[in-house]
């Protein structure tokens, strides 16, 4: 039927009153041309995904800062010291801690008398939901360092540590701030001019957080203690960066030389009770650390004093000690793993290869353990079962489906942790043909640890058998493996044994995690 010409059209919205109708009419199927305004919105839109692509390729590519991933000579003669924290349950079930590395700190700096330079991770006293008691080691260190600059008024201190100890800018430090006014020279690491390591969330943050830099106090909740006031939105977007100067180094002028203490403590009173290991050494190699740490300060901004002349002159003259054959060199960064794999890949028939370790995740070196393995080496693995964290509980992740992948080419024990955590760091490598090889230090074995994201430094050691340092680390081992003398260090990896599906959830999760840089390990 022909519709009538006076007949409204169903398209078109009716209006009262002769007016024009208040929205325009377009014939079916027809839209209307966005707006000026919404143009310039996805314009803008699309521009700031752009430049925080570009933002995010830059700080992943960008050249490393000069002074990283260093490895030295290895010096020969060297001096050097096998150190162990150890915590254990007797057959009661009762927790003891027997510890060396704190006090051999402690007294280092004691004896100290132009100069002491420490880089630490953890300095602080937050605690979790369960406090550790064990040891009040931030105001132990605290207290030595405030002692030397009263002892040694023109004395050079220096602590280089982490922005993680003020909460990212989000809460003041009390130690710290001690620190300062006695004179220590504190350096907060800049972690800017690092690679990022999660540049989903670091790439919107270098454009539109950190621009305005930090800010003391808010409202969001502290993420290291329960207890302690809030910090701010900003603060925790810092926190999501996931990287960290995770070096731990003390370095002091020792009546009979320059020495220096490498491992996996932190002076954190959460830490207290942690299973960890470090090397003290003296020699040639001490100067290499000092000026590996001012490269750090550097990156940071600031200027720091350098050793002394005529301490560095002794450290680099130093006789070898008597009868002493052990060869002993700096590995930072990506230095770590290369010297690593290198001595993976030669491990065969008749070496073993004893791995304790708090995190291990990083698929080279899985493929390095595997193939030693294939080749005939014995490998043993003593691992974090990833449970403990300062009073929270943890999913295993990624040291459980790792174990389980890597079951068919190693024996696996876990520590058998009772609230603190099995946080040493080190493989001992050892060969009847070859020198033995000792790694140690602040790394895990993970991507982050490895591939030039953090800041960590380890001390490669190669000596025979029979050298001290050897012998000892290797007690390390046996004893925490074995249980000895009635003490309970570890379990057999059925204590943490996982379903397959579980397994390959844990997998997937890692692996995932890993590869975007959105894990904590």
């Amino acid at each position: 039927m022909p519709r009538d010409p006076k007949q409204r059209p169903p398209h078109q919205p009716r209006s009262s009153g002769g007016a024009k109708p208040s929205i325009r009419a377009y014939a079916p199927g027809v839209r209307p041309r966005k707006s000026k305004l919404r143009r310039f919105a996805s314009a803008l839109g699309l521009g700031a995904l752009v430049v925080t692509a570009l933002v995010g390729v830059r700080n992943v590519t960008k050249p490393l800062p000069v002074g990283l991933a260093v490895r030295s000579p290895l010096y020969a003669g060297a001096e050097v010291d096998f150190l162990a924290d150890l915590t254990w349950v007797d057959d009661t079930g009762t927790r003891h801690v027997e510890q060396s590395i704190l006090d051999a700190i402690l007294e280092l700096i004691a004896d100290a008398q132009d100069y002491v330079l420490a880089d630490l991770f953890l300095f602080n006293e937050m605690q979790g939901p369960s406090p550790e008691r064990t040891r009040a080691a931030t105001d132990e260190l605290t207290d030595a360092l405030v002692d030397y600059r009263q002892r040694r008024p023109n004395g050079t201190a220096i602590l280089i540590t982490d922005p993680i100890n003020t909460v990212y800018g989000g809460r003041g430090s009390a130690h710290l701030q001690r620190l300062r006014d006695a004179g220590v020279h504190v350096v907060m690491t800049d972690l800017a001019p690092l690679r990022d390591s999660n540049p989903l969330v670091s790439a919107p943050w270098r454009i539109f957080a950190a621009p305005f830099g930090r800010a003391e106090g808010g409202r969001v909740p502290n993420p290291f203690s329960s207890v302690e006031p809030g910090v701010s939105v900003r603060a925790w977007l810092e926190l999501l960066n996931f990287k960290a100067n995770h070096r731990k180094v003390v370095v002091a002028d020792a009546p009979d030389g320059p020495t220096a203490i490498v491992g996996s403590w932190n002076p954190h009173d959460g830490s207290s009770a942690h299973g960890n290991v470090a090397l003290r050494v003296r020699g040639p190699v001490v100067v290499d650390i000092v000026e590996s740490e001012l490269a750090v300060a550097v990156m940071s901004g600031e200027s720091v004093l350098g050793m002394p002349a005529e301490l560095a002159e002794r450290a680099m003259s130093s006789a070898p000690a008597d009868g002493a054959t052990a060869e002993v060199g700096l590995l930072t960064e990506s230095a770590i793993e290369t010297a690593l794999l290198e001595n993976l890949e030669v491990a065969a028939a008749g070496d073993f290869v004893d791995v304790a370790m708090f995190y291990l995740s990083d698929r080279e070196v899985i493929a390095g353990l595997k193939a030693a393995s294939e080749r005939g080496a014995a490998v043993r693995m003593l691992l974090d079962p990833n449970k403990d964290a300062f009073g929270r509980v943890k999913n295993g992740v990624p040291n459980r489906p790792v174990a389980a992948e890597l079951l068919p080419y190693a024996d696996i024990r876990w520590c058998d942790t009772h609230g603190e955590q099995c946080h040493a760091k080190m493989v001992l490598i050892r060969s009847a043909e070859r020198s033995h090889v000792l790694i140690a230090g602040s790394a895990n074995l993970t991507r982050r640890n490895l591939d030039d994201l953090n800041l960590e430094t380890n001390l490669i050691v190669r000596a025979p058998a029979d050298e001290g340092i050897m012998r000892d680390a290797g007690a390390y081992f046996e004893r925490v493996w074995s249980n000895e003398a009635g003490r309970i260090y570890s379990a057999p990896y059925a204590a943490y044994a996982e379903s397959r599906f579980v397994t390959l959830y844990k997998t997937v999760l890692y692996r995932v995690m890993e590869g975007l840089g959105t894990s904590t390990f």
